[in-house]
């Protein structure tokens, strides 16, 4: 065999191995990065472990249910407090913010009941009419400590040992909390149609002083009616944005079959559009820049005028005209050059878009794969989820002690209420209770949850990073059948998706955890940097802020290169079958042999399937905003009755967006595999018989190349 047939060149002279019998996809393949599937297959089974361990520990009740003062939960099944689901505050003037009522640390005690008071009162106004009137005890009773029956106990105890709320005021549950009535009144704030209350202590108070300890509450409560409202929306309307989601459907399909014919009209339409603006621009900043001669003060500098905050300033000037039109004179230059230069490369790009559309129509089955990998990623997501709520609910109630001297030495300190009563915290600190704070404890487990919830995160993004690499290959192996076929659609080979998903799953397991482990990896280092951010906005430390924002641009600057690279990587992975590092290493080479080709044709690819995405979801947001507006004589009757019409209107537009997303994201892996399998087709063959190209009679033509084989031209 002569050093012709043994080698082949690529466009710097670098020697590379030729295979006469190469015909696309190795068939005849091995195990790649074997020692990292392992160690993916045992980290899986690490993390099914620690699912399995946060499930026996953890206690999402701890959730779904308040807590009282005594680590009960309120609304469980089968205890006292199964009709009690509402917590009640004994003095909410105690809580500092809704945050500290939400995580139960608010120093007072809380209690279980059935509803919240609708009525103000006092435990004094209660004792006094106690005598005569034992109904205003019985509804005062139910918001005091249970198996308290001794409404004549001084008033002074009772607040000590706070068996009573000095005070209820009316109240309505949010979070399964009582929380003050707000309302606004002509601008007042008031409770129940009231702007004082008393609060039992003697004092007349207005409802302003609530205002601290419930801020923000009435939004919520305003933002809860509204809530309801949109879920009224969607109940009577889902089916239509199911309509409209199927309608985005077909749009996006058929836009996938138009580009086979309409995808060079739109690029030049585009092209020819962006040069006629920029020379309109360019003659209306001649006009003014003529306009503003002769007129007092328009020759002045910008650097004599300085800094303005009225930016209208330095549009009487003719020099601000005179750089705009300079500015977008070079600019429309550098384009007509661009297309002068690289027209012969525009012309591939756009015949390899053509060609995508071609190949998906042979192999249909690749517009549903994406239904596989977001059922992939939803299972991730609901597994990380769920062990992440289960390791935050995994701690044992710790109690601390609660009192209502400032200066008690014993206050926030960690006791126990089996043996409270014995200590002699009580005497020292008159009114101190030990009250549930918090979940968490002191067993080894419980010292390392935090580790186990960093490690449920990193494993979540690598799960997530494969299933995403897993459907790339996949794609990637199908349409390279397509490519490396010689007569297309006769020797596509049967069933190419289900061939290459097996393929990948049986061969290349660890080269995909390979890849997708360096990516997680990167991925958590960004999370930590944003929570480092997150801690340091109030800090002053400029260079620390100047530090972490240069970390974090560079870490996402890493992340889109690192993409970048493994989704060319899985493509060379589905094609040869080699492991990760030497798939990534020539595809890299590759595309710098390529430079121009990738940039051009990443733009373009980018380009059509943005402006698709914006016709699809533009198009249904349309006709979605007639129909759900009553503006479609025809559906006036069948359109439903909304609170917000935009509700639905917004779901059907981002569903939209995404459900196109999903197919083009299928076509841009079409493209870019193509684009990989006709570099390596310019390379390895020369259009003769002993090495006939593989690439289709467009591409073929635009290259200016030997005529291809009859067999071949047949095909199209």
């Amino acid at each position: 065999m002569t050093k012709k047939e043994e080698f082949y060149y690529g466009e710097n002279g670098e020697p590379r191995k030729f295979d006469p019998k190469f015909r696309g996809p190795i068939h005849n393949r091995h195990c790649t990065d074997v020692l990292c599937c392992v160690i993916f297959v045992v980290v899986i089974l690490g993390y099914i472990a620690l699912g399995i361990v946060a499930w026996v520990h953890g206690d999402p009740r701890k959730v779904a249910y308040p807590t009282d003062s005594y680590g009960q939960f309120c609304g469980q099944k089968d205890t006292p407090n199964e009709n009690k689901t509402i917590l009640f505050y004994f003095n909410i003037l105690k809580c500092a913010s809704p945050l500290v009522l939400i995580n139960l640390q608010c120093p007072t005690t809380q209690l279980c009941v059935s509803k919240c008071p609708d009525r103000f009162a006092t435990y004094i106004d209660m004792q006094s009419s106690y005598r005569y009137n034992k109904s205003y005890w019985e509804y005062y009773r139910q918001f005091c400590k249970p198996g308290f029956s001794k409404p004549w106990k001084s008033v002074a105890q009772v607040m000590r040992d706070e068996d009573c709320p000095s005070m209820i005021i009316p109240s309505r549950p949010f979070l399964k909390r009582c929380f003050p009535d707000f309302a606004t009144k002509n601008g007042v704030l008031t409770v129940a149609n009231q702007t004082t209350f008393k609060d039992g202590r003697g004092k007349t108070r207005n409802v302003t002083d609530l205002r601290e300890a419930a801020n923000g509450i009435n939004n919520v409560l305003d933002a809860r009616s509204v809530g309801m409202k949109i879920f009224e929306d969607y109940a009577s309307s889902w089916y239509w944005i199911l309509i409209g989601l199927f309608i985005a459907m077909v749009v996006s399909l058929l836009f996938l079959v138009l580009l086979r014919f309409i995808a060079g009209v739109l690029f030049w339409i585009f092209i020819f559009g962006v040069i006629g603006i920029i020379g309109y621009g360019i003659w209306h900043c001649y006009w003014e820049y003529h306009r503003l001669h002769g007129i007092p003060g328009s020759d002045l500098t910008i650097y004599d005028i300085g800094f303005q905050t009225d930016f209208r300033v330095y549009l009487q000037l003719r020099q601000t005209w005179l750089a705009f039109m300079i500015l977008l004179c070079i600019v429309e230059v550098v384009i007509i050059l661009m297309l002068i230069f690289l027209r012969n490369r525009i012309r591939i790009a756009i015949a390899l878009l053509k060609e995508g559309s071609r190949a998906i129509g042979y192999i249909m089955s690749t517009l549903f794969y994406p239904i596989i990998t977001f059922i992939l990623i939803a299972i991730c997501i609901s597994y990380w989820a769920v062990t992440a709520v289960f390791l935050a609910t995994s701690g044992e109630p710790v109690y601390k002690v609660m009192a209502n001297q400032s200066l008690c030495k014993y206050a926030n300190l960690t006791c126990y209420p089996e043996t409270f009563n014995t200590t002699n915290v009580t005497k020292l600190c008159p009114g101190a209770q030990c009250t549930f704070a918090f979940y968490g404890g002191e067993s080894l487990y419980h010292r390392y949850i935090l580790i186990f919830q960093i490690s449920n995160v990193f494993v979540f993004l690598w799960l997530v990073n494969f299933a995403i690499a897993l459907g790339q290959c996949t794609l990637a192996g199908a349409f390279a059948s397509y490519y490396w076929a010689f007569r297309k659609p006769a020797d596509i080979p049967a069933c190419p998706l289900f061939s290459s998903f097996g393929r990948a799953i049986r061969y290349h397991t660890g080269s995909l955890a390979f890849g997708s482990l360096i990516l997680a990896i990167v991925q958590l280092i960004r999370v930590i940097l944003e929570y480092l951010d997150h801690k340091l906005k109030g800090s002053q430390n400029v260079f620390a802020k100047f530090l972490l924002c240069c970390l974090k641009c560079c870490f996402w600057c890493l992340e889109k290169f690192l993409k970048f690279i493994n989704r060319n990587a899985y493509i060379m992975i589905a094609i040869y079958g080699k492991n990760f590092c030497t798939s990534a290493r020539e595809a890299f080479f590759l595309l710098m042999r390529n430079v121009v080709r990738v940039a051009v044709l990443d733009k373009v690819t980018d380009f059509l399937l943005f402006l698709g995405k914006i016709l699809v979801a533009g198009g249904v947001g349309v006709l979605g905003f007639f129909f759900f507006t009553h503006r479609i004589p025809i559906f006036t009757q069948e359109a439903p009755s909304l609170n917000y019409y935009w509700v639905p209107l917004l779901t059907v537009i981002i569903g939209s967006y995404l459900v196109a997303h999903g197919f083009f994201s299928v076509y841009a892996m079409c493209v870019d595999t193509l684009f990989l399998c006709f570099c390596e087709d310019l390379e390895r063959n020369d259009g003769s018989t002993a090495k006939p190209y593989y690439m289709s009679a467009s591409l073929h033509r635009i290259l200016g190349k030997k005529e291809l084989s009859p067999k071949n031209e047949s095909c199209y």
